[in-house]
């Protein structure tokens, strides 16, 4: 019983730390519920650009109820103290917390155990390994760029069931339905950058902001896959330098075929989103190029299918690295 308690409070932390996807980097997007008596006492998830941390957020609110609660929270408690702020271990310890549960260490050598060794020796009980699966998952840019050197990289296409972007003449306006489209600006809202290539650029000057209700504000910083700067872009010569972005551990590659083809021949795609309309085109512009395949056994084992929805008429299939 005790198992399914600590997985049910588990979820609302991590459906709060899904409140940072894309926001907080250079920290990861962590949630924290704080429970006392099977009643949430504090809420809290890492704030826009890494701080407040959500310990810190959720004990602000609890105060002296957080005496004797059990902590929830999807990321070892960081135990180094910073310019930005405390350590969390420290303000559970302070905040006399009786229980950690958390779903994972932190691989940041500042606190990598540390966390829970010190609230331990503080008389603390803490549980590891809740939902960890499902915590990795929620940061998978903060331990890409930690593993990598780089961000965490969805590659998304739209095209017709032939494989097609475009009609000949460039038309690819619009291939996908509404729902689709409005999926695609929700998932920009969840990466800190997007980036296209000069082609792109050229043929649809695409503003790539979020134009869904109250997300105005998420909208990701532009990049420009080119050799040649233009104004209003922040630009990159090459796949290899998105490990120089700083401040982006998520970032979404929107097109065209070439700089897709890119990513992929470089090894750079940690995540496919595939939108494909019920549509033929016949001749037209194929979704990707070359990627380096020597051989046709290159291409198995390397993608799997993580989710399959209908978006109005539409599929959307999502495919992560295998």
């Amino acid at each position: 019983m005790g198992h399914l308690i600590d997985r049910r409070w588990m979820g609302a932390a991590l459906a709060l730390a899904d409140r940072g996807v894309g926001r907080t980097a250079p920290n990861p997007n962590v949630g924290c519920v704080l429970v006392r008596d099977d009643r949430v006492v504090g809420r809290g998830w890492t704030q826009v650009g890494g701080r407040p941390h959500a310990e810190a957020m959720a004990l602000a609110e609890a105060g002296e109820a957080a005496r004797g609660a059990t902590a929830y929270v999807t990321l070892e408690p960081c135990a180094h103290v910073s310019t930005r702020g405390p350590a969390c271990t420290d303000l559970l310890i302070a905040h006399r917390v009786a229980r950690i549960v958390a779903a994972m260490g932190d691989p940041d050598p500042r606190t990598d155990g540390a966390g829970f060794a010190r609230a331990r020796a503080a008389g603390i009980m803490v549980t590891t390994g809740v939902r960890e699966a499902e915590a990795r998952a929620m940061i998978a840019g903060f331990l890409t760029r930690r593993a990598k050197g780089r961000p965490f990289v969805t590659l998304k296409l739209a095209t017709s069931l032939d494989g097609k972007i475009a009609r000949p003449d460039g038309e690819s306006r619009w291939i996908t339905g509404p729902e689709a489209r409005a999926h695609t600006h929700l998932e920009r809202s969840r990466h800190e950058a997007i980036l296209v290539g000069r082609g792109t650029l050229e043929a649809d000057s695409p503003t790539l902001d979020v134009r869904l209700p109250g997300l105005e504000s998420h909208s990701p910083r532009r990049i420009l896959l080119s050799r040649t700067p233009e104004a209003g872009w922040e630009t990159i010569h090459s796949p290899a330098a998105i490990a120089d972005l700083a401040g982006v551990d998520r970032l979404m590659v929107e097109g065209g075929a070439q700089t897709a083809s890119a990513f992929l021949a470089g090894d750079r795609v940690d995540r496919l989103l595939l939108y494909r309309a019920p549509i033929l085109i016949g001749q037209g512009r194929a979704a990707l190029g070359d990627i380096g395949l020597s051989r046709l056994a290159e291409a198995h084992g390397r993608w799997r299918l993580a989710d399959s929805r209908m978006l109005g008429s539409d599929r959307l299939e999502v495919y992560e690295r295998d």
